[in-house]
């Protein structure tokens, strides 16, 4: 049976594919238990350096499969089981010190706006689209939405998708913040590579680190932050590869 979610590594760079395009990717159980595992695999991994999250056929994820949850007379409960299976990936996936970046075509609706806000750059094709949907079937976000969202758009913007039946198109969701680059369709792919090769090939450790402080948890102290940011960049420093790269500005400033 084919895997609903593909993991490949490469030269440093694992590559996430929502891989059920029949049905927009949209997530089932049997994804959503994939999905933990693969984001604990590629946050656990020495050799994953960057992530691209990407998605097979037409659109790049609808959230989740309601068809399949009303056809399996699934409950309240088993809902629940099944957002605490996916939420664990999401907190592997934020918590963790590798970057990210999406290469975003089609639709994007519901939970998969969430999927997408795993990533630190987001690259959409021009023919990408976004909406919400939860309100029209009578849900509530899911996926980290009521958290990511806000985070990239604001709380006015994020409420006007979320409880407003609109659909934003690439340049509209350029214009938000929701995503940070829109391509061509035919460049989508080798501009989200790019990116993650860049990231490989870069200070990876300090690319990380920095995206992990960035994602911390905003109820934390300034105090604390502060802690984090003094023990990381001193555990930075005495890194063969930070002392290689500040050997080379201190020559190339004496020029």
């Amino acid at each position: 049976m084919t895997e609903p979610i593909l993991l490949s590594v490469s030269d440093g760079v694992a590559r996430v594919t929502l891989n059920r395009p029949d049905r927009l990717n949209a997530i089932d159980a049997a994804a959503a238990g994939r999905w933990r595992d693969v984001a604990e695999e590629v946050t656990g991994r020495a050799d994953v350096r960057a992530v691209v999250l990407d998605a097979a056929g037409p659109a790049f994820c609808a959230g989740g499969d309601v068809g399949a949850m009303a056809a399996g007379g699934t409950d309240g409960a088993a809902i629940r089981q099944l957002a605490d299976t996916i939420h664990h990936g999401m907190r592997a996936l934020r918590g963790g010190a590798v970057p990210i970046v999406a290469a975003v075509q089609g639709a994007v609706a519901g939970g998969g706006l969430g999927v997408m806000l795993t990533a630190d750059i987001v690259v959409a094709s021009t023919g990408a689209s976004f909406q919400s949907r939860y309100a029209n079937i009578g849900l509530t976000p899911d996926c980290g939405v009521s958290t990511l969202l806000p985070e990239a758009v604001g709380t006015r913007r994020a409420l006007q998708l979320l409880l407003g039946d609109i659909r934003l198109d690439a340049r509209t969701a350029l214009e938000w913040g929701l995503v940070g680059e829109v391509v061509d369709p035919e460049d989508l792919a080798a501009r989200a590579d790019a990116i993650a090769a860049s990231w490989a090939s870069g200070p990876s450790a300090a690319y990380g680190q920095a995206r992990r402080l960035l994602r911390a948890d905003r109820s934390r102290s300034f105090a604390a932050a502060l802690d984090d940011e003094a023990a990381t960049i001193g555990a930075a420093f005495d890194t063969e590869d930070a002392s290689t790269r500040i050997a080379a500005f201190v020559e190339g400033s004496r020029r």
